[in-house]
């Protein structure tokens, strides 16, 4: 159902910058990418009303410039039933429902 309607995303992104040549080209990139669709809400957030072909093409896109080891990139399909709309590429530091945390 979800290919037939135009939903909103929220993209956020983690870019690990510990050689700071090439996290900056990959953060570049990102940004870029993310202009073309949307607006950018916060330095590393992104708001984005978006089909799902252009979903698809888009995290396609973002999964294959980045660093899968240490970067880190979140994708929120807004909507009811939040659960399962949260897709993560690279580092994954999901929270579930009912885990434990420590602070």
């Amino acid at each position: 159902m979800f290919e037939y309607l135009w939903r909103k995303i929220i993209i956020v992104y983690d870019i690990d910058m510990e050689d700071k040549v090439s996290g900056a080209k990959r953060l570049r990139n990102i940004a870029k990418l993310c202009e073309r669709y949307g607006v950018r809400v916060q330095n590393s957030v992104f708001e984005m009303i978006v089909d799902f072909r252009q979903y698809k093409e888009i995290r396609k896109s973002i999964f294959s410039g980045i660093d899968t080891n240490k970067d880190s990139v979140r994708y929120y399909i807004m909507g009811n039933k939040w659960e399962g709309k949260v897709e993560c590429d690279g580092k994954n530091n999901e929270i579930k429902a009912g885990d434990v945390l420590i602070l």
